[in-house]
């Protein structure tokens, strides 16, 4: 049995060496000082004894020797070829003389400090570095109903709010699954209002929803005259998120040209506007989301092992709105209150909870918003003209203008059917306008005033 844990040295002083990540991403006087994570280690193409290692404080040596705390089989791999110790920051990689040497990102280290989710070279197997998730959900419990603008009375809503509230301080970077519409923009945005640079930027990214040829634009920027119509130099969203939060909105429709220059901005926080010769950094937290099986996508070589290892550090998955009837309600009268109505009856809380909800938390805000307007819940089966007679009857108010009602009815019915019609598109804008009929800018305009744009105001439990 390889031995104990190792007392580790004191740490070395920071560095800026390749590969240097000692830099405390919270800004200078954060009273949010989280304790480290715990690190697995798992070699991914040579056989190693055991097959992980989980590092939870001191170190640990790697080597081909049977007494190294990891043995590697492999023939590149010296006796004790690199010791891993658990800090704040991630984990300190030292090689120990090894005869064919550690390398990260293609260059030889010899000390460094390596974020969680980082991949390095030991000889010629590859050595990944997990967040240790097992000893962060450990004994978890959590009694209340809402955590930072979400809602949920569901066994697994309370457990992902127990994690969230076990993550408050931290800047790890954070993979947040789950379908369309169940809400992981939320969990994003919670994940930075708990965060040590909560009082930094967060800034919200749809990969799916940014032309192909614009999208390395987007994220880095581009100097004037870097492509046809760059007729300005403008700023990306790492520049814009410097000292905040960057939440990558369906991450898995990341072209692959484009993903080596956002594994070296999340590894190295080093940013190269397009057009431009010289790199500059950043100090960004990344919270990225995806519908997709990512490993599968890694399977299938469309997206990059190295930066599927660096974004899902800690991987939060938000159950369906189908696996948890028990957020039906709390949710429903949320959204309710969040477009004036005082309550639901019950015979509609109850036609809501019987049904299955295949867009989830969205669809359920937009049959809400349905309600509100009609005074009828979408596919509801109508008695004929008079059910949307009276739908209307009960909007009537005899002391104001015909002309106020009427723009009002309207106003409710244009902010319904947008709703429906962007759930619909899963948020691509340029579908929507087509199915319309409408200008896809007059679209724009429309989803701004109903306040239904990306980034606007949405009730709890929207994506």
């Amino acid at each position: 049995m390889p031995p104990g844990p190792r007392v580790p040295p004191p740490p070395p002083p920071p560095s800026r060496r390749f590969g240097d990540e000692t830099a405390p991403l919270a800004r200078p006087g954060s009273p949010l000082r989280p304790a480290p994570l715990g690190a697995v280690v798992r070699v991914l193409d040579a056989r190693a004894t055991p097959p992980t290692f989980r590092l939870r404080h001191g170190t640990c040596v790697l080597g081909s020797a049977p007494d190294a705390d990891l043995v590697i089989d492999e023939a590149t791999v010296s006796r004790n070829h690199v010791e891993l110790g658990l800090v704040a920051e991630g984990v300190t990689v030292r090689d120990l003389g090894s005869r064919n040497g550690t390398f990260y990102q293609g260059q030889r280290v010899e000390k460094m400090v390596l974020g969680l989710g980082g991949m390095i070279q030991v000889g010629a197997a590859t050595v990944v570095l997990e967040a240790d998730t097992e000893a962060l959900v450990r004994g978890l419990e959590y009694s209340g109903t809402s955590y930072r603008g979400m809602v949920g009375a569901s066994a697994a809503m309370r457990r992902l709010f127990a994690l969230l509230t076990r993550l408050e301080g931290s800047v790890a970077t954070v993979l947040v699954e789950g379908e369309s519409g169940v809400g992981k923009e939320l969990v994003a945005s919670a994940l930075h209002s708990g965060s040590s640079v909560a009082a930094g930027p967060f800034v919200v990214i749809n990969c799916g929803a940014i032309p192909r040829e614009l999208v390395a634009s987007e994220l880095f920027g581009h100097r004037r005259g870097a492509f046809s119509g760059a007729h300005e130099a403008r700023r990306g969203a790492l520049d814009s998120a410097d000292g905040g939060t960057l939440f990558l909105d369906e991450i898995g429709e990341l072209p692959v040209d484009v993903q080596p220059a956002l594994l070296r901005a999340v590894e190295l926080g080093e940013v190269r506007s397009v057009g431009d010769d010289a790199a500059h950094r950043v100090k960004v937290r990344i919270v990225a989301a995806t519908n997709r099986d990512l490993e599968a996508e890694v399977r299938a070589g469309r997206f990059r092992q190295d930066l599927f290892y660096r974004l899902a550090v800690v991987r939060l998955r938000v159950p369906p709105l189908r696996d948890r009837p028990d957020d039906v309600e709390p949710l429903a009268r949320r959204f309710a209150a969040s477009v004036g109505l005082d309550d639901l009856p019950s015979h509609v809380i109850e036609e809501l909870k019987a049904r299955a909800w295949t867009g989830n938390a969205r669809e359920l805000s937009n049959a809400v918003q349905s309600y509100a307007a009609l005074g009828l819940l979408p596919g509801a089966t109508l008695a004929g003209v008079e059910a949307v007679d009276g739908a209307f009857a009960r909007l009537v108010d005899v002391r104001r203008p015909y002309a106020d009602q009427k723009e009002d009815v309207t106003d409710r019915f244009t902010r319904v059917y947008l709703a429906a019609l962007i759930a619909h598109t899963g948020g691509n804008q340029s579908e929507a306008a087509r199915l319309a009929g409408l200008n896809r800018s007059y679209l724009g305009r429309l989803l701004v005033k109903h306040g239904l744009a990306r980034g606007g105001s949405g009730g709890a439990g929207e994506d």
